[in-house]
């Protein structure tokens, strides 16, 4: 009776094991992509010498922001923690799916700002002179 009786227990602590474990996995992953993410983001100016580049990293950003916004989204609802706080989760995906469609907005050569950028200022300067 006493082996009957102790696999239940076993499997209770293998199932509590891997939860846990499936829970880091997703905490540690979508940390991950969004880190892989915004380096890609800040590294967009090399990528964008050629327009296939600049295409690539594009996709390649949204599809990581996506999966991560999927991951945090996944992790919220199976209880685990991002930082310490449970409800950090949901806002960081909500960002990452903003960043991902803002990523493959292909706006190059148009004026969204409304405004002379820096190189247009010195350039009409230099022009006056």
């Amino acid at each position: 009776m006493a082996v009957g009786k102790s696999v239940p227990n076993i499997l209770k602590r293998l199932h509590a094991r891997l939860g846990v474990d499936a829970v880091a996995l997703a905490e540690t992953a979508s940390v991950s992509l969004c880190s892989v993410a915004v380096i890609l983001w800040m590294s967009i100016g090399t990528f964008s010498r050629t327009e296939a580049g600049e295409m690539l990293a594009q996709r390649v950003i949204a599809v990581l922001c996506l999966v991560s916004a999927v991951m945090l989204f996944a992790l919220h609802y199976m209880g685990g923690e991002l930082w310490g706080s449970r409800n950090v989760a949901r806002p960081m995906a909500v960002v990452a799916v903003i960043l991902a469609l803002a990523g493959v907005m292909n706006i190059k050569g148009k004026d969204v700002q409304g405004e002379a950028n820096p190189h247009k200022i010195a350039k009409m300067r230099a022009e006056e002179e």
